[in-house]
């Protein structure tokens, strides 16, 4: 019985599995992104990522959001 309790704490869990193999997802995903987004800016001869000095605090994007009510 203590091999097999053993070997049962040495194993991760579901949640520890899932967790690692999300956080290599969300990195596959930004490492792909980010190809992708520097493919388009070399077609359009552009920079990427942007300088950071053209994006300072005062260049705020502002969203507006529409909430809606009903169908009418």
């Amino acid at each position: 019985m203590k091999k097999t309790k053993v070997l049962e704490e040495s194993l991760p869990s579901l949640v520890q599995i899932e967790a690692e193999v999300m956080a290599e997802g969300r990195e596959w995903m930004r490492q792909r992104l980010e190809t992708r987004m520097q493919e388009l800016a070399d077609q359009q001869s552009e920079v990427f990522p942007p300088k950071s000095a053209a994006a300072g605090p005062s260049a705020r994007l502002l969203v507006r959001v529409k909430h809606r009510r009903g169908s009418g």
